[in-house]
């Protein structure tokens, strides 16, 4: 499905990143992986290496534009060109506190932190590919880009940004040949987030993700695998007529499915 192609993968680790790459690599993929400290990276590319796929890992910081771009040349001389670039670094984001206890800098800085490294990458993987005349750009968000969520501080307004951001560049870019999609995810129990707020939690983690999971109408979150998948298929070419929109893997969040207790 991914044969040859050439993706380049930001935020590169042991959780999401790591399972988008090594499904898009067992799809054929050629990835080239990047984190901002090298080790991360390396663990996954190793892994698909390993397991008979093609991966490349660099120390690229997300934030800084010359150090995105010299990693995107330096691909380029190699390959000849990029057809997939996914931006999936993480950021520090203060939750679980009320808007209205919550200091300004707490509230703008991860927003501004997104905005600033969506920006960079998408842009400059939307240079390159302009002038090949095709590729794809992914971004992620996840549920409070769709529906009011409590206690979320900045995340929200950043789902929203990402996903605004993405439609608008696939409006820029389309005319030109690239695609640029969006994944609205619900959150996956087997990615490191969950599994470390489970750790250190206890039971009141527990019945959060119940709530979770009560809000979806399949009464289910979706896995780390059900987002790389989502994603391969997105990159493919039989998504070719997919572009400037948000594609919900969710499982039909929707705070609505609550006001029932007896279903």
């Amino acid at each position: 499905m991914l044969k040859d192609k050439v993706i380049v993968i930001y935020g590169a680790s042991q959780s999401l990143a790591g399972a988008v790459a090594k499904t898009m690599a067992q799809a054929g993929a050629k990835l080239f992986l990047s984190n901002r400290h090298l080790t991360p990276a390396e663990e996954v590319a190793r892994e698909i290496n390993e397991a008979g796929g093609f991966a490349e890992a660099a120390e690229v910081d997300a934030l800084d534009k010359g150090a995105i771009e010299k990693h995107l040349v330096k691909t380029l001389k190699k390959t000849k060109r990029i057809d997939a670039s996914f931006n999936l670094a993480g950021f520090e984001v203060l939750q679980d506190v009320d808007l209205i206890d919550m200091s300004l800098d707490d509230f703008v800085r991860p927003i501004t932190t997104a905005m600033q490294t969506h920006s960079l990458t998408a842009t400059a993987a939307g240079r390159i590919m302009a002038k090949q005349g095709y590729g794809v750009i992914l971004t992620l968000t996840a549920t409070p880009g769709g529906i009011g969520y409590p206690k979320v501080g900045g995340f929200g307004p950043i789902c929203s940004a990402v996903e605004t951001f993405s439609k608008n560049l696939a409006a820029e870019l389309g005319p030109l040949g690239v695609r640029v999609v969006n994944i609205r995810s619900a959150g996956s129990l087997d990615s490191r987030p969950f599994k470390e707020a489970l750790a250190f939690g206890g039971d009141r983690i527990i019945e959060v993700i119940k709530k979770m999971k009560s809000d979806t109408m399949l009464k289910e979150l979706p896995s780390m695998h059900d987002i790389a998948s989502a994603a391969s298929f997105l990159v493919s070419d039989m998504a070719k007529s997919i572009t400037g929109t948000t594609i919900d893997v969710t499982i039909g969040t929707t705070t609505a499915l609550n006001y029932k207790t007896d279903i």
